[in-house]
């Protein structure tokens, strides 16, 4: 008899809350066997490691993630769009998975270093590249002003929106669509041509 999908989901998710307010290094099976009403034991039938559910949690974030940033990216849009757009799939990933995005934001410069989380080096790359051109062609196409600092509005606007991972949970009063329309109200304010 295998495990069920649905119980390895519960689990990882458990896990995922366990990693990201304790950290991975503090985070014992037990802990998470613990949080997850079982015995240490038992995990390991559905898990070799807690390295292995930690993979699985950051890889199945950054799957979903890239999944939706490529969507925007190919879809032609002007830069301004594309940053309404990525930072809205943004907020949207942070309502999907919150835990993996705190997990990622702590520990992800430690864990890079590991063979099996060197794809975590690979995604940040593409990520800064993603940005870093949306912002250059904006300020190449007039529409973000000439004078902009694109690498420090990239750091800017990358560490304001995945910081909401800290505060924001899924039964809020905003939804993460709302949160973006407001974020991007203050934010392209400033960085949009003025008239």
């Amino acid at each position: 008899m295998s495990p069920s999908p649905q119980r390895r989901e519960e689990l990882l998710a458990t896990a995922a809350e366990v990693f990201a307010a304790q950290g991975y290094n503090a985070t014992t099976v037990r802990k998470i066997a613990d949080a997850a009403g079982m015995l240490a034991g038992s995990l390991y039938y559905h898990f070799d490691s807690k390295e292995s559910m930690l993979d699985e949690i950051l890889s199945t974030f950054l799957d979903d993630l890239w999944a939706r940033y490529d969507a925007v990216l190919a879809a032609g849009l002007g830069p301004r769009e594309t940053i309404e757009a990525l930072v809205t799939e943004s907020f949207r990933e942070i309502d999907r998975h919150r835990a993996a995005v705190a997990i990622y934001q702590k520990e992800s410069k430690h864990l890079g270093t590991q063979p099996r989380f060197g794809y975590l080096a690979g995604s940040q790359q593409k990520f800064e590249k993603a940005w870093l051109g949306t912002l250059e062609r904006g300020v190449a196409a007039k529409v973000f002003r000439a004078d902009l600092d694109v690498r420090l509005t990239y750091r800017f606007v990358r560490d304001t929106v995945w910081v909401a991972a800290s505060w924001y949970r899924p039964e809020g009063q905003h939804s993460p669509e709302e949160i973006a329309r407001q974020y991007l109200s203050m934010v392209l304010e400033g960085i949009g041509l003025r008239a």
